[in-house]
């Protein structure tokens, strides 16, 4: 084998892992994400990067309406909580397919990484509308996801 051979073979397989590993980062950026908000949801009711987009919406501050009608704010927290599970799991299944049939470049895995776009893209049109600090952090993996698939993509549908 050549020395030019050898780099040619290496540079794929790195470029592969350099994207394997983005992606990676990317699913434990969700995980955080849904983590903090539960973690949120279980002391103050509502996560603080959803309290602006709750005030353009309501009308009112996440406090004020909490004394004024309780129960309305438990059923919210109620609602937020379900949603953070409904994000961690996509965010798990996510990484599980990464970690695993992504990286062995199994074409179906590629295909089902794009599920997780159902559950990002709705929270960003949901939130993100009413709230540019949610808009701006929910772009970073609407935008890095779809990205690294495209770029990976010649990895799974190649000729081999």
């Amino acid at each position: 084998m050549t020395s030019s051979s050898v780099s040619v073979s290496y540079k794929p397989s790195r470029v592969f892992t350099v994207l394997w590993i983005l992606l990676l980062i990317a699913g434990a950026f969700i995980l955080f994400a849904a983590l903090s908000d539960l973690a949120a949801d279980a002391g103050v009711g509502l996560p603080s990067d959803h309290l602006g987009a709750f005030r353009n919406i309501a009308g009112t501050s996440w406090q004020s309406a909490k004394q004024v009608s309780p129960g309305i704010t438990r059923y919210i927290t109620l609602l937020e909580i379900a949603y953070a599970v409904h994000e961690l799991v996509f965010g798990i299944f996510f990484l599980l397919i990464v970690a695993i049939p992504f990286r062995k470049r199994a074409r179906w895995a590629w295909w089902a990484c794009w599920a997780v776009m159902l559950a990002n893209l709705t929270y960003t049109f949901t939130f993100g509308g009413h709230d540019s600090t949610i808009l701006a952090r929910s772009l970073v993996v609407d935008i890095a996801v779809p990205v690294l698939l495209l770029i990976s993509a010649p990895f799974f549908f190649a000729r081999r």
